[in-house]
């Protein structure tokens, strides 16, 4: 993984208008490449506007070129890829639109990079073995070859692994209307990430990527996708995260109480030793020359 890196810019458009076709910011170079915002009035529902992030000259990049990269909206706080409620985002107050110009604040966040060989292995394993063989919002080179499964455009790597999500959950997409493959492509990561999320060890597994997770669920909701299955799993998982917390809290205080017990026998051993030695010095008989 490479080096963290991320930046934060500003983006204004001018006479922003809701029937306008997609608005793209300058490239900005974060990193080892430059990246740019998108805007597509036309293709969030009506009550929210579709947003995301891109690579700027995906051609330029190596095969298997991939990053781990977040995307933050100040006070909004959506991730990678986003549809933005369209009442946050006309109200004046929220600091978005005024006077027709759309203000966006952007932090982009390139954690790190991750080699094509990669696999998690699940902790939720299925007879299809669900294990997603990237991380959490990857962006990776446009140039791959991609596969079309149930509608959906997705990498080789990916193919096996979103079958199986249609096999054992065939109607997970029923709701998912938009014909538009940025988008489509953008909601199937989010699920595969969101499972690979999941398939964490507990160890592994910290408040804020349960957060996240809860953040993706939210997204695939609202863009029409089936998933309850995975609502029941996220909230087993977070129970078993706070069992897990709570019962680390009780292993250092037994720790503690047990470090504080191991000290006081120290000490009372060395009291029984001391206390042994003056016996044996009681008990020692008196001398022919101690009596005379």
């Amino acid at each position: 993984m490479a080096n963290q890196v991320s930046k934060k810019f500003t983006w204004v458009i001018e006479d922003f208008s809701m029937q306008s076709e997609m608005y793209s910011s300058v490239p900005v170079l974060i990193g080892d490449c430059e990246w740019y915002i998108f805007i597509d009035p036309k293709e969030g529902n009506v009550n929210s506007l579709y947003m995301g992030l891109e690579v700027a000259d995906p051609e330029s990049l190596p095969s298997g070129w991939r990053r781990y990269v977040k995307l933050r909206l100040s006070k909004l706080g959506y991730g990678f890829s986003t549809n933005v409620p369209l009442t946050k985002l006309l109200d004046e107050s929220k600091g978005f639109l005024e006077n027709g110009e759309l203000k966006i604040v952007a932090e982009v966040e390139v954690v790190g990079t991750y080699g094509c060989s990669e696999e998690y292995e699940c902790a939720y394993q299925s007879p299809c073995e669900m294990m997603p063989d990237d991380g959490p919002k990857p962006l990776r080179n446009k140039t791959q070859e991609s596969v079309d499964v149930n509608g959906f455009h997705v990498l080789p790597s990916q193919v096996k692994f979103v079958r199986c999500i249609f096999e054992r959950h065939p109607g997970i997409a029923v709701g998912f209307r938009s014909k538009n493959q940025l988008l489509r492509k953008t909601s199937m990561n989010f699920l595969l990430n969101l499972i690979e999320t999941l398939c964490q060890s507990l160890q592994d597994l910290s408040n804020e990527d349960l957060k996240d997770a809860d953040i993706s669920l939210t997204y695939l909701k609202d863009v029409g996708f089936e998933v309850e299955w995975l609502e029941c799993i996220l909230d087993d998982v977070k129970e078993k995260k706070e069992k897990e917390q709570s019962s680390l809290v009780r292993l250092r205080e037994m720790d503690d109480s047990l470090l504080k017990l191991k000290q006081k026998c120290s000490d009372l051993d060395a009291l029984v030793k001391e206390e042994e030695a003056e016996l044996s010095a009681t008990r020692t008989p008196l001398s022919f020359y101690d009596v005379v």
